[in-house]
Formats: structure tokens, sequence, C-alpha cells
């Protein structure tokens, strides 16, 4: 079984409104609470990295599906929300994600119908929406359109 380690490095100054600096691998960001919830709106914040997490393991989980089921395409683009609540302490109550598929012009409709079944499959699959599963609810609205 193989163990994959990562490191984080963080410092913060202030209070609610103060300011901190991250590093997490090849990312290094200003981090602030976001201005939606009264902070200073600066750099990122752990919503939208959470976001962030959830929607690329998607999408690479969903590249890598779509790989391994030999679809080619031209074009995956992922587009997600997540909506926040604070009734009852912070948190993160639903993520939809929004893959948008491009196929080749010839194309069969098994293809179409393929790619339906791998953006179902690529949720379940992805290790971010595992850690989340039982606590936030995950959807995937797909298009699939050809060339």
């Amino acid at each position: 079984m193989a163990q994959h380690v990562f490191t984080y490095e963080g410092s913060w100054q202030g209070d609610r409104s103060g300011q901190g600096e991250i590093s997490v691998g090849g990312l290094q960001s200003v981090v602030t609470t976001p201005a939606q919830m009264g902070g200073p709106g600066q750099g990122t914040n752990p919503d939208e990295m959470l976001l962030g997490a959830a929607a690329t393991c998607y999408m690479m989980t969903l590249a890598f599906a779509l790989a391994s089921r030999k679809v080619p395409y031209e074009r995956l683009r992922v587009s997600s929300t997540a909506t926040f609540n604070d009734e009852g302490g912070l948190h993160c109550e639903r993520i939809v994600h929004k893959p948008h598929v491009v196929l080749p012009s010839n194309a069969s409709d098994a293809d179409v119908a393929k790619v339906h079944d791998l953006v179902k499959l690529a949720e379940s699959r992805c290790m971010v929406s595992k850690a989340l599963m039982g606590n936030v609810e995950i959807l995937v609205e797909a298009r699939v359109d050809r060339e």
C-alpha cells in the first residue's frame, strides 16, 4: 500500500480581518476571510480552496475515466459552484459540478451515452467527494456535445 504525504505551511497575522500566507505544494497564496463574510476578500480562502479541491479532483477523475474507457474528446471544461450556509454554524451545503465534454464530430450515440455514464462514475471515484460524502450534497449537471 502506497502512502502519499503532502505538506502545508501557513502563517496568520491579525484577527478576522487579518491576512495570512499559505504554501501547499505548487500553490502559494495570500489568504483572508472572504468579502461575503465580512473580511477583506484578498487572495483566497478555505471556502474557495474546498471548491477548488473538489472541482479539480472531479475534473481529473473524469479525464482519467474518459482515457481509461478510450473515449476521445476534444475539450473538457468544468464549472462548479459551492453553496455555504451559516445556519447552525458555517458549513458547505452543496457543490454542483457542471462538466462540458465536447466529443469529435464523428462520435457515436454510444460514445455520448458512455460520457453520461462516466460523469456520474467520476463523482463516485473522486477522492475529495469521498471525503465530503455524507456532509455535503454533490450534484453533477453534465453537458455533452459533438464538435
